[in-house]
């Protein structure tokens, strides 16, 4: 390792971008750079086979990259401990005179880098993959009461141009939800265009080999793997998506259909998480497909919204509300997590689908999360905290910044409110009409009592019963707390003890 170096330039495993602060100014003559997998990011939650891959994998192709442009660069591989205690030794070896950083994604590994460092100067840098700076987002909603999406994504879209006619929306509106609630019917999704997945190179094999033995009783499987690790293969997959899929994101983007993990959907997320892809190349990319006439706008502003929308925004709110929000229980749930999450062992088809793809893919689209497994967790009524543990442990696009505000706000109401402007509740018929898992399910998604109704409906006519006072005047729930006059008490006892026997697990 070079010692006496000028600056020691720190790349986490969710940092992949030559354009990154942290190479400004780097001297190859006087800086070093320092990568590290330490085992601990895989085992302070339960990370799943296929997360575990993604991550070594991708980050052993950048430094690859890196030392083939001739950057010096002092790269650990799996070593047992925690990534503090590789940084303190690196520091100890190298004594550097600063340490720089690109602000990571976890507030947990900013304060145990922060330590780490000691009395060597630290330079924490902004991470300017984003589009919107904390501070940017801070001043955004200072002052404000509730923090909607939807207006923080108009200014957003002002402030970039983005599908913007002067100063007006293209096409006349700020969204088209209407247009992109589409269920595939009776008959499915017919033809879809291949998912865009690539063979594991020879150091995506070693990662795969080390995996299978190193994290053995790790969920899911390593196995095979076919996701983007390098840049070149992001930009593909990027290209692919709008190519072929993109046309028809919009209008099926919420429908699910089983043993159909892919769909129309972009597939995107764990690159641009890892900054393999920059989102404002995604944006532009979207914007130019809908403005030379290739794709309907519809389908281009659903999915810019996830990009320019959504996932700034709950950045901002991570990094806002961090370290406090990480325990929020607003609705004091308590129980603990089905042990079936982490082998989809349930006779409940729809997330048994989900959960199965999930384990073999580390994937599943917004509505499986949202309205599969977040919603039977969150009319369960599981301490979020373990609900926010799994996702960050299954999901190959799992970094704490995105997932954490999305699983506890978005996806729990465990923030009360402040994320989205009501829990997102619904009856097994949802299910029913975005999919076609019910047709091969032993459970009545339109029975809410008996040992056919459907776990789903119990369930959300106990959340009711249970949350009737604080729901009773909410301006967007209260109209289905109101159904629960018509329930006398021998109804109401008959729900709370099919959902008690669900809670059990006994179904039948």
């Amino acid at each position: 390792m070079k010692t006496h170096c000028r600056h020691l330039v720190v790349v986490l495993g969710d940092q992949l971008d030559r354009d990154a602060t942290v190479f400004d100014g780097f001297d190859p003559t006087r800086d070093l750079v320092w990568m590290c997998e330490a085992v601990e990011e895989s085992t302070h939650v339960w990370s799943s086979q296929q997360r575990i891959v993604m991550f070594l994998s991708a980050m052993r192709h950048f430094a690859a990259a890196l030392e083939a442009d001739g950057v010096p660069l002092h790269y650990e591989t799996l070593r047992e401990g925690s990534l503090a205690d590789a940084l303190r030794e690196a520091i100890a070896q190298a004594r550097p005179q600063r340490v720089r950083l690109t602000q990571p994604g976890d507030w947990r590994v900013l304060q145990a880098l922060r330590q780490a460092a000691g009395t060597t100067p630290l330079d924490v840098l902004e991470d300017r993959h984003f589009l919107c700076s904390a501070a940017r987002f801070a001043a955004h909603a200072r002052g404000r009461r509730q923090l909607r999406m939807e207006y923080f994504y108009r200014e957003m879209r002002r402030e970039h141009g983005v599908l913007m006619d002067g100063d007006q929306p293209c096409g006349g509106a700020w969204n088209f939800d209407a247009d992109n609630r589409a269920s595939f019917g009776p008959n499915g999704p017919g033809f879809l265009p291949p998912p865009t997945r690539f063979d594991a190179d020879v150091s995506t094999q070693a990662v795969i080999a080390l995996v299978q033995a190193r994290f053995a009783g790790h969920p899911g499987q390593a196995a095979p793997f076919g996701w983007p690790v390098t840049r070149a293969q992001a930009l593909e997959a990027l290209r692919a998506f709008v190519d072929e899929r993109l046309e028809h994101f919009g209008q099926w983007q919420d429908a699910m259909w089983t043993g159909e993990p892919w769909l129309y959907h972009a597939h995107l997320s764990a690159a641009l998480n890892l900054k393999l892809l920059n989102p404002r190349e995604v944006i532009a990319a979207a914007e130019a497909a809908w403005r030379s006439g290739r794709v309907p706008l519809s389908s281009a502003e659903g999915f810019i919204r996830q990009i320019l929308g959504w996932r700034e925004y709950v950045r901002g709110i991570y990094w806002l509300r961090m370290p406090d929000c990480a325990e929020d229980n607003a609705l004091a749930a308590r129980h603990d997590l089905p042990a079936w999450y982490w082998n989809g062992d349930t006779p409940m088809r729809c997330l048994a689908d989900a959960i199965d793809q999930t384990l073999r893919h580390g994937y599943a689209h917004h509505i499986q999360r949202l309205m599969v497994t977040g919603l039977y967790a969150l009319l369960l009524g599981v301490r979020p905290q373990q609900v926010h543990a799994w996702y960050l442990s299954v999901y190959v696009d799992a970094v704490e910044w995105v997932e954490l505000p999305n699983t506890l706000g978005m996806s729990q109401f465990a923030d009360g409110g402040l994320l989205a402007s009501k829990p997102y509740i619904a009856t097994g018929r949802y299910i029913e009409r975005m999919s076609d898992h019910c047709r091969t399910c032993r459970f009545d998604p339109g029975e809410r009592v008996g040992e056919r109704a459907c776990p789903f409906t119990t369930l959300y006519w106990d959340f009711l019963l249970r949350h009737e006072t604080r729901f009773a005047s909410h301006p967007r729930l209260s109209a289905q707390v109101k159904h629960l006059a018509r329930l006398d008490a021998a109804q109401r006892d008959a729900i709370r003890a099919r959902a008690r026997a669900v809670r059990e697990g006994r179904f039948a």
